[in-house]
Formats: C-alpha cells, sequence, structure tokens
C-alpha cells in the first residue's frame, strides 16, 4: 500500500508550536501511519536578511517531531513564496518534481495542512497537490475574522477543519464558515506543554538569563506597524513610548520591550531615552525567541501591546494580565476596511483595558469567556468587510447597527462602508438614494421584470 505522506507548512515558530500541539493530542493520527514533512517558509519581505525559523530558541524540539524538513524558498528558488505559484497546466509537472525531489512514493495519497489558505504559499500548494485534503490551522486572532477571499470551489471542498487556539474562549471563528468548515480547537494543555518545551530549550540563551537577571515586572509587545505602512516609523515609536510611560504610571520601574519579529532591524533611541526620563530599567533583547519563553522565564505581571496574538497567549495560558494602547489609532488607519486585521483589533479593543485609562497599580483581568457583546459585534464586523461571502448575517448586522451605533462604537466601522452596504449609520442623501435604488431592484427582481 502507499504510504500517506503529510506535509506541514509553517513560517513562524508560534505557527509551528500550534501543529506540534495538535500532532502531541493526536489530531493528525498516529505518526507511525504518515510520512510527516515540516516545509518551513520564509515570507518576509526580504528572506536574505530575515531570521530564519532554524534560528529561533525551540525550533529543534518541534522539528524532530517530523521525519523531514524542507525549505520551501529553496524549493521554489529564485520565487519568492509570497509571489510565487503555479500556472494551472504546470501543477502536475510540479507535483511529480517535488514528489521526486522529497522523496515521497509516487502514487502516495498527500495531505496538507496549511496557514492563510486564502494566498501563497497555501494557494500554490493546494494548487500542485491538488487532490489532496486539506487542514487549515490558525496561529492567531485572525481565525475570528472572515475569510480574505472567496475560495475557489476546487479548494474550498476539500478543507476539512479549522484547528485554532483557544484566544478567545467562547468566541467561534468565521474563517471558511462560507464553505461549511467546522472549527476545531488544539488543546489549551498540549499548547502549553509545547511553549514549555520551547522555553526549556531557550533556558541557556544569553539574552534570556540577561532579560530574567533584570526581573522585568511588564513587557512591552512590539508591533510591525510601519513596515505595514499603517503607521510611519515615528509614529511607531511614539507608540511603543506611549506603552513604556503608562507602564511607568502603574509603578513598573523594570521593562522588558519585546520587537515584533518582522519589525525593523533597530529603533531610534527614543525609547531609551523614555525610560532614562522616566527612571525605567528598561531590557531589549535582540535574540531570536517567542515572547512567551519570556513569560515563562520572566514572570511578568503584565503584558502590553497593540494588538499582538501574544497579548492573548499572555493571557489565557499564563494567567497574565494585559492592558492595550493605540487600537483606536489603528482602527483609523487600516485600509481597506476589509483588511485582516480589523478583526484582532477590534476584538482587542473591546476586551483588553486602556492602559491610558488605568489609575492604580492593578490592570483588572480578561474574563474566562468572551463576553455576550463580543460575538454579535465581530460578526457585525465581519460582515461589513465581507459581506457576499456572509449574507445571512446581514438582518444581524442591521439590527446591532440599529441598536448599538453610537459614539461608544462608531470607532469599529466606516462611514462610507455602511453607506455602501446601505446599513444603519451609512446616513447621507447619498446613501439614502443607494438604498431607494437597491430596493427598487429588489422589488423589481420579485416581480419578475
Amino acid at each position: 500500500m502507499p504510504t500517506r505522506t503529510q506535509i506541514f507548512q509553517v513560517s513562524t515558530l508560534y505557527g509551528a508550536a500550534t501543529l506540534a500541539a495538535a500532532l502531541d493530542a493526536g489530531q493528525f493520527g498516529p505518526g507511525r501511519d504518515s510520512h510527516r514533512i515540516l516545509l518551513v517558509s520564509n515570507n518576509a519581505p526580504v528572506p536574505e536578511t530575515a531570521l530564519r525559523l532554524e534560528e529561533m530558541r525551540g525550533y529543534g524540539g518541534i522539528a524532530a517531531r517530523f521525519d523531514s524538513v524542507v525549505d520551501w524558498n529553496d524549493a521554489i528558488s529564485p520565487h519568492h513564496p509570497s509571489g510565487w505559484g503555479p500556472r494551472p497546466e504546470e501543477t502536475e509537472l510540479w507535483q511529480r518534481a517535488f514528489r521526486l525531489a522529497w522523496g515521497l512514493d509516487a502514487t502516495g495519497p498527500v495531505e496538507l495542512a496549511v496557514e492563510s489558505i486564502q494566498v501563497n504559499p497555501a494557494r500554490a500548494l493546494a494548487a500542485i497537490f491538488a487532490e489532496s485534503a486539506l487542514h487549515v490551522y490558525a496561529d492567531g486572532l485572525m481565525s475570528y475574522g472572515p475569510t480574505r477571499n472567496k475560495l475557489p470551489r476546487s479548494i474550498a471542498c476539500r478543507v476539512q477543519r479549522v484547528l485554532h487556539l483557544d484566544l478567545v474562549p467562547g468566541l467561534r471563528p468565521l474563517l471558511l464558515a462560507e464553505s461549511g468548515v467546522e472549527p476545531e480547537l488544539v488543546p489549551n494543555e498540549a499548547f502549553r506543554e509545547v511553549l514549555d518545551e520551547i522555553a526549556t530549550a531557550a533556558s541557556g540563551d544569553r539574552r534570556l538569563v540577561a532579560a530574567a537577571t533584570e526581573a522585568p515586572t511588564a513587557v512591552l509587545l512590539g508591533q510591525y506597524l510601519a513596515a505595514l505602512d499603517i503607521l510611519t516609523a515615528e509614529e511607531e515609536e511614539d507608540l511603543h513610548v506611549r506603552m513604556l510611560r503608562g507602564v511607568a504610571r502603574a509603578g513598573h520601574t523594570s521593562v522588558l520591550f519585546k520587537p515584533h519579529p518582522t519589525a525593523p532591524a533597530r529603533y531610534s533611541r527614543a525609547l531609551d531615552d523614555a525610560a532614562a526620563a522616566l527612571g525605567v530599567r528598561l531590557t531589549t533583547p535582540d535574540g531570536p525567541l517567542l515572547a512567551e519563553t519570556l513569560y515563562e522565564r520572566c514572570a511578568p505581571t503584565l503584558v502590553v501591546g497593540c494588538f499582538s496574538t501574544a497579548m492573548f497567549t499572555a493571557a489565557v495560558y499564563y494567567g497574565i494580565p494585559v492592558a492595550r494602547v493605540g487600537t483606536r489609532l489603528v482602527l483609523d488607519r487600516i485600509t481597506p476596511y476589509e483588511n485582516s486585521n480589523r478583526v484582532p483589533l477590534t476584538i482587542v479593543d473591546h476586551l483588553v483595558p486602556d492602559l491610558d485609562e488605568q489609575d492604580g497599580e492593578t490592570v483588572p483581568a480578561l474574563p474566562a469567556t468572551a463576553p455576550a457583546t463580543l460575538a454579535p459585534l465581530v460578526r457585525t464586523v465581519g460582515y461589513c468587510m465581507q459581506a457576499g461571502l456572509h449574507p445571512a448575517l446581514r438582518a444581524e448586522a442591521e439590527a446591532w447597527l440599529r441598536d448599538h451605533l453610537d459614539g461608544g462604537t462608531r470607532h469599529y466601522f466606516k462611514r462610507r462602508r455602511l453607506e455602501k452596504l446601505t446599513l444603519p449609520g451609512g446616513g447621507g442623501p447619498r446613501g439614502a438614494a443607494i438604498r431607494l435604488r437597491r430596493t427598487v431592484r429588489r422589488t423589481r427582481g420579485s416581480l419578475g421584470f
């Protein structure tokens, strides 16, 4: 009988840890029944200058769970993983080539576990292995938002499930819901054990030892907003300074700043100068460490960020209070409205305390389960982002906007977007005219004209 192959595509250590937890929990069946390949992709704009996944502390233990490791960048060189996909007439040739190069059975079944199925390299793999079952895994908050664009039926019908972490307990992902794909939780215990394993593997790192020695009580999570052209580099640095000032007001005198892995290699001295002025001891480890490793080894009492997934990892898996800074600014800046970061921003803004509004040293903990107000808000935002994929959500979105759109929720929506979709809150003569035209078209259609 031909050997079954399972290919697991990853681009981040956090995503690889999610897959490792799913494997440990038996969610991909017993390993003895399959040949498992870890397919590593570096999707940075300039991969040659970016940190490689295998350089991250703890990667070795993750890779040991697989029978072999393949570098996707090398496999398709000189093309970039985010930009390359096979032409339709070449997919069969590419499959043959990869089966030969990777030592796969010539006719054996192949299963794919991929991230971000809407884009390459996942789309390229799905096209090349066109008969393969697909498992989509989510390594962050984006799974709670809608699919970025409509998938071809030839791909959507092959997706078996969406594996995701329970980062917001009680909230159901919208990702691929339009195709009837069911979400499946990766067990919390399994993921925490993998994080502990990674932290143990990194325990001898000199940067981690130095950071732990400083005994930071607060961790600031850097973002990558300038790299995405959402903020300028100066505005992003100012965001980090606001975080620092906020934790200083809360009484923290030893602070650790964790830059985002894809952020610029160096910042100006603005954050260091602010720390000196505030009398705060600031540590910035420049090593290839997960933020979660810092939680494990440094035991901070507060984690601050803008909309990082690592904020929810801190709260859910380590019980550390979290606070936010700058979500309203970024919500206002991100374009287009369909931007996949909008739902993570919405969740953080709705659930996480605003650091600028905290008076004392104690920041309230996140609720153990999502409040009843969150899911309707996320579905309404999701509908506004991708109305064509979720027409069944329209009535709920209309009702929510009629009842809840006010000065406290307006920042989640754009007036022009509501106007375009003829939803409550769009307003203005143009919105009324659009609504009238659409009502007339619907009426004419129902009468057979």
